[in-house]
C-alpha cells in the first residue's frame, strides 16, 4: 500500500508542477463603448435602450473576446449579462435586474460598420420563460 500511496504522491507533485501553455494575446478587435439602440420585442412592441460593453482582457485571447454586457431600456430597467465573441460574432445573455419578472434572455449579433462608417449591430433574441416565452430583435448604433 505504501508503494502506490508513494507513486500516487509523485504522480500528483509530477502533474500538478506541469506548466500550462500560455493564452495567445488577443489579437481581435476591442468592441467595448455605448450603442444606442431600437427593438421591436414581440409582447412588448418598440422600444429604444442604450447598450455598454465592456471588454474583460483577462478572459479575452485569440479572436476570443469577453465582455460585461449591459442593457438599458427607460420605463423597463437595467439588463445585465455577459456576451461572448468570436470575431464579430457575439452571442449575450441578459436579464432584468428583477427576477421576479423572468424577463432575461440569449441574443446572437454581428457587428459591423455601417453605411456611415459606424460600428453596429443586428441582435436577435429569445427569452424563454418572459410572458410563456418572447423573441425579439435590436438594431444598435455606436455613439
Amino acid at each position: 500500500m505504501k508503494k502506490y500511496l508513494s507513486v500516487f504522491i509523485f504522480v500528483s507533485a509530477l502533474f500538478s508542477s506541469a506548466v500550462l501553455p500560455a493564452k495567445p494575446a488577443f489579437t481581435g478587435r476591442d468592441y467595448s463603448g455605448v450603442y444606442e439602440c431600437t427593438g421591436n420585442d414581440t409582447k412588448e412592441g418598440a422600444y429604444t435602450g442604450v447598450v455598454t460593453m465592456k471588454l474583460k482582457p483577462e478572459h479575452s485571447f485569440a479572436s476570443y473576446a469577453s465582455y460585461d454586457f449591459k442593457l438599458e431600456v427607460p420605463g423597463y430597467g437595467t439588463y445585465l449579462g455577459e456576451a461572448a465573441a468570436n470575431s464579430n460574432q457575439f452571442a449575450m445573455h441578459f436579464a432584468l435586474e428583477n427576477p421576479a419578472t423572468k424577463d432575461y434572455g440569449t441574443g446572437v449579433a454581428t457587428i459591423k460598420k455601417n453605411k456611415q462608417g459606424k460600428l453596429a449591430f443586428h441582435k436577435f433574441y429569445f427569452e424563454p420563460a418572459f410572458k410563456g416565452g418572447n423573441t425579439g430583435t435590436e438594431d444598435c448604433v455606436m455613439k
